[in-house]
């Protein structure tokens, strides 16, 4: 064999490899997604072409209706869709409430059309905050509406809800489960907690903040980032999923070294 030939049959090979290895690397080095912060509801196992597949089914926030301080009736479910950042609130705190809803406000603000803080247009597309009373007898919608007021809550893409007590309450243990995993207690009779939630576009809790805490709310903040190029993982890449199989790859060589040696073969028979 010629060294021409031999550079093409190392190239031939090279090329496979190498393009294996930085896949492999890559996906090594990939983002961190936030994932989910309870074990799942159920798990499936399935055989497909001879292959064991496993279907995660996660917890999926049920829907609940409530009044936003505009007196408008409206359900969680409104936003299917949205990214979901909510907390939790009562008007006569005078304690950390102010200031959760101070740093809710900060965080719209990163969401605003083209960063001109004086027009204040919110990009409504992307991101529904809510801020849920956990004292609903006391804050009416008169009482929430002005607290919105007097916070500089934009309306575009932020509600402050209030409902029935008992709804409100289940939804945050039942549905939020914002006691799991919580450094601070949660009582069940007046829930009092720093805590933002984070809800996906499939309405699943992917996780916990402090809403007090610079570095907590900047990872949150980057989580939505994530979320929001996250990609269905029922619809995989069926390329990708192949050329990253090793299976593959000794073929794809195979191919390649069984053509330079049919080439050269014939071109020496021509010869």
């Amino acid at each position: 064999m010629s060294k021409k030939s031999a550079y093409g049959l190392i190239i031939a090979l090279l090329i496979p490899v190498l393009c294996y290895l930085w896949l492999k690397s890559a996906s090594e080095t990939a983002v961190d997604m936030p994932g989910h912060p309870f074990e799942p509801d159920t798990v499936m196992q399935s055989v497909v072409k001879g292959k064991v597949q496993t279907d995660t089914v996660w917890h999926t926030t049920k829907d609940i209706r409530l009044v936003n301080h505009m007196g408008d009736t409206v359900n969680l479910y409104d936003q299917r869709g949205k990214i979901i950042i909510l907390d939790l609130f009562f008007t006569s705190c005078g304690s950390i409430c102010p200031k959760l809803t101070t740093n809710m406000a900060k965080l719209q603000q990163s969401f605003l059309k083209g960063g001109d803080t004086r027009k204040k247009q919110v990009d409504t597309s992307i991101v529904q905050f809510m801020s849920m009373t956990v004292d609903p007898v006391r804050d009416s919608v008169p009482v929430i509406r002005e607290y919105a007021n007097r916070m500089g809550v934009i309306s575009d893409n932020w509600w402050l809800l209030t409902g029935d007590r008992d709804s409100i309450y289940n939804f945050i243990f039942q549905e939020l489960r914002l006691d799991k995993f919580s450094d601070e207690p949660v009582s069940p009779d007046f829930v009092h907690t720093s805590r933002f939630v984070l809800i996906d576009k499939n309405m699943q809790v992917r996780g916990y903040y402090n809403g007090l805490d610079s570095a907590s709310l900047l990872k949150l903040a980057k989580d939505v980032g994530y979320i929001m190029l996250e990609k269905d993982k029922k619809k995989k890449s069926a390329v990708f999923q192949q050329i990253i199989d090793l299976s593959w790859l000794w073929l794809i060589i195979a191919v390649l070294v069984g053509g330079f040696v049919y080439y050269f073969t014939s071109t020496r028979q021509k010869n």
